[in-house]
């Protein structure tokens, strides 16, 4: 099922007096709710043997995530710690542009030491580690998106 399709039918929903609305095509069947608990639009497979596929809106309706799982880590980085991303935004390894970056490879690190910056709706939100250590990998480029649970950073606990 399209994206843009889900976009319009959560926009149908929210300019309308509409509070619940269910749609069957395709084999999928969509149900999104406008005043539910969680926002969230479920797109649940008919028995047309397909998988499911959830997408949940983030704040307002019209705005639609689709969640994926992050890749695993390799075996030989598993003694590492991973710094995961709590937000899905933007990275940036220095808090300016012409600034320094906030950590570099092989740095020890102490617990709220921070890594970078992730910026999520115009608004600055400051990694921290969450263990002290050395800083062994930035798996992340600076100024590329990250996702929820990304794995940013990788240290070796002391």
């Amino acid at each position: 099922m399209d994206l843009n399709y889900l976009k319009k039918i959560t926009k149908i929903l929210t300019d309308s007096g509409v509070d619940e609305i269910e749609i069957e095509e395709e084999g999928l069947k969509v149900r999104s709710s406008r005043h539910s608990q969680n926002n969230s639009v479920h797109v649940i497979p008919s028995s047309h043997g397909m998988q499911p596929m959830q997408t949940q809106a983030q704040q307002i309706p019209t705005a639609v995530r689709v969640d994926q799982p992050a890749p695993p880590a390799a075996s030989a980085e598993s003694k590492y710690h991973e710094v995961k991303s709590p937000i899905v935004g933007t990275f940036y390894r220095a808090p300016a542009p012409d600034a320094d970056s906030y950590v570099e490879i092989g740095q020890t690190i102490q617990k709220g030491t921070v890594l970078c910056i992730i910026e999520a709706m115009k608004l600055m939100n400051e990694i921290e580690s969450d263990v002290s250590g050395k800083l062994v990998k930035i798996l992340v480029e600076n100024l590329q998106p990250v996702e929820y649970g990304q794995v940013l950073f990788l240290i070796e606990p002391v």
